[in-house]
């Protein structure tokens, strides 16, 4: 992050905008909308900047910069069209720890001024780093479009009760919970409706009512974060991390995910990686238990679903011996997200008319699974965590009747920008991949609709 972005208060304090042509009225409009007194300083002033200046009561010199007009001032604005002038100027207000900003070049200044979503008092700031405005821009438009224009006024409503609910509930935690309730609830919509009447009785009522104890209730979230890519998590998923007090996270959620948390959150690692538990899964259990019992809201974020190899339901079951309410959300599966990022159809009218999920962790040095079982021509058979015993699978399956030339794939960090996937035959891909480094997690997909993956990949190339 190159730039920290944000919300300064320039209500009656002196802004320098040195530059009189187009570029400086754009910031004028912006220093101006923000109760700044503007200085002005150029030899030439367009008309619409004059007049911004009068209305603000700023101050106007039509002549060139001098040292001595930076004095007092909180900011500095470089918008002239002498490049030299600008980073002159830039360079004394650094001298003089004045926060500059130099227009079309951010690497002379301290700061940039993001594109602006404005439903004061909610205000959205948009930047790319001054990388490229233009998609900054691009992404305002999109948000305006989205944004209704009364969300300032449902921002006045509550900034009008946050005393009220304040005398009400002195405990900080209750009343964040209070608000987000408040925010799912039908005062939102009465709002948007323009019927703020009605919802200023609905929340007054909402706020007699409150109850801290009850806000306070601990309880547990098993979020599935699924495979990797952040733009495969559920709106559910994300709404539910971003409302959690506590985050408890394993190796399998990549940082993307892990950083949509809230800011605020305590972020707990309990990550495993194969054979090396950073805790035992007992202890997992009982810490999820534990911040519950506190009162908090704890998100156990586990990689694709936490009801599929997930041990989810060993984690819950403590949690309901324990009387503590919680929810289960659903994540993509990594057999679901490798196999389509993979572009291997995990079931087809021509290759498959089934699938099935089996784990090829290993147990006491083995891979101890229903072998003949696994052998259909017609099945396709996904392998969970079955890097280290890939051999051992793929001997086993052609000692069972599997044929020799029956098409696999691992697949590496699938989903991510880093995926590999990786295509043999259950005689080729072990020696294939001898002395490889492979890095986790994987996922091992047998059968004939991998032989489709060459046609159908698309996400990236492969290494075949």
């Amino acid at each position: 992050m190159e730039f920290l972005p944000i919300s300064w208060r320039l209500q009656g304090k002196q802004a320098l905008l040195v530059g009189g042509g187009e570029v400086a009225l754009r910031k004028g409009r912006l220093l101006h909308r923000s109760g700044a007194i503007l200085k002005v300083v150029a030899p030439e002033v367009c008309d619409e900047l004059r007049q911004i200046v009068a209305e603000g009561s700023g101050k106007l010199l039509e002549r060139n910069f001098e040292n001595s007009d930076i004095e007092q001032c909180a900011l500095v604005i470089c918008a002239t069209d002498d490049a030299a002038e600008n980073a002159r100027i830039a360079n004394l207000a650094g001298e003089c720890n004045v926060p500059v900003n130099v227009v079309d070049n951010p690497s002379l200044g301290d700061f940039i001024f993001p594109a602006i979503v404005d439903r004061s008092p909610v205000l959205i700031s948009i930047s790319s780093s001054g990388a490229s405005p233009v998609l900054a821009r691009k992404l305002r438009s999109q948000l305006e479009s989205t944004l209704p224009a009364r969300w300032g006024r449902l921002a006045d409503l509550m900034a009008r009760f946050r005393q009220p609910l304040k005398d009400k509930l002195d405990n900080v935690g209750a009343r964040r919970l209070f608000w987000e309730q408040a925010l799912d609830s039908p005062i939102v919509e009465k709002v948007m409706a323009g019927k703020d009447s009605e919802a200023e009785a609905m929340l007054a009522q909402a706020i007699d009512a409150a109850d801290a104890t009850s806000l306070s209730r601990g309880e547990v979230y098993l979020v599935g974060a699924g495979p990797g890519d952040p733009d495969l998590l559920t709106f559910r998923a994300l709404r539910l991390l971003q409302k959690a007090d506590v985050v408890l996270y394993d190796r399998l959620v990549g940082q993307g995910i892990v950083d949509l948390a809230r800011r605020d959150a305590e972020m707990v690692y309990v990550g495993k990686a194969r054979d090396k538990h950073a805790l035992p899964q007992d202890n997992i259990n009982e810490l999820l238990v534990h911040y519950a019992k506190q009162g908090k809201k704890v998100c156990r974020l586990k990689g694709g679903d936490p009801f599929i190899f997930g041990r989810g339901g060993e984690e819950i079951d403590l949690i309901v011996q324990e009387g503590i309410d919680f929810q289960v959300v659903p994540g993509i599966t990594a057999a679901s997200g490798c196999a389509a990022y993979g572009g291997i159809p995990l079931t087809h009218r021509d290759h498959a008319q089934s699938v099935r999920f089996v784990t090829g962790h290993r147990k006491d040095g083995t891979v101890t699974l229903d072998w003949e079982h696994l052998v259909s021509d017609t099945e396709t058979v996904v392998f969970y965590m079955g890097l280290v015993g890939l051999r051992q699978i793929c001997n086993q399956l052609i000692a069972h009747g599997r044929q020799g030339e029956t098409p696999i794939a691992l697949v590496s960090r699938g989903t991510t920008d880093l995926q590999e996937v990786i295509t043999g035959t259950l005689e080729s891909l072990p020696d294939k991949i001898e002395g490889r480094e492979i890095h986790a997690p994987t996922l091992i997909i047998v059968g004939s609709v991998v032989s489709l993956h060459p046609k159908f990949g698309w996400f990236k190339k492969s290494n075949e």
